[in-house]
């Protein structure tokens, strides 16, 4: 299970070993030990799972500390542009946008470390979307940054006129502005 580092310290692209034959395919999803010895060191509790039409575009989403999430996204079915933005005020890489499409067909999974705000646009006609979390929800500690924000300039990839989103996440604030404790 190839796990490589991106361009923002702690931010991890995994891409699994799949073996395929007449049947289908299998592959490893999630390997404690594999972590381990890249030196991820996270214990996963909560798996949430969602499943959206063409259009949506879900967050930007965190918990603030003492209750962050560690995340490792995966599509299991259908496209996702996944997003992740450095919110950890002290790092190099502050304010940075990293994004990689997750798809059914590349079985690419994100890890998205605490101090990160999280979203993804579907770009396929539906999509499932599944994300271990090493925390539990806690209504309390949810912030959010908003998903147009002029300064991160996110291509979330689906035109102006045709993206949904929720009522809570089209009043978030700026990234400036946000709640953060990172």
């Amino acid at each position: 299970m190839p796990i490589t580092s991106t361009d923002i310290k702690d931010l991890w692209l995994i891409e699994p070993r799949v073996f395929e034959d007449t049947r289908g395919h299998f592959f490893e999803a999630y390997n404690q030990s594999v972590f381990e010895e890249a030196g991820i060191h996270h214990r996963f509790i909560q798996d949430n799972q969602s499943h959206s039409v063409y259009g949506v575009i879900r967050g930007l989403h965190y918990q603030l500390n003492p209750n962050a999430q560690c995340k490792l996204v995966r599509a299991l079915h259908g496209r996702i542009l996944d997003v992740a933005v450095d919110m950890r005020k002290h790092s190099a890489t502050y304010g940075r946008v990293f994004s990689v499409e997750l798809s059914a067909e590349n079985k690419k999974q994100l890890l998205i470390p605490h101090g990160f705000a999280h979203g993804f646009s579907v770009l396929s006609a539906t999509a499932t979307v599944l994300y271990k979390c090493d925390a539990f929800y806690h209504k309390e500690s949810e912030g959010g940054v908003i998903y147009n924000d002029a300064d991160l300039a996110i291509d979330w990839q689906i035109p102006e006129g045709e993206q949904i989103l929720s009522e809570k996440d089209l009043v978030l604030p700026a990234f400036k502005d946000a709640q953060n404790n990172f």
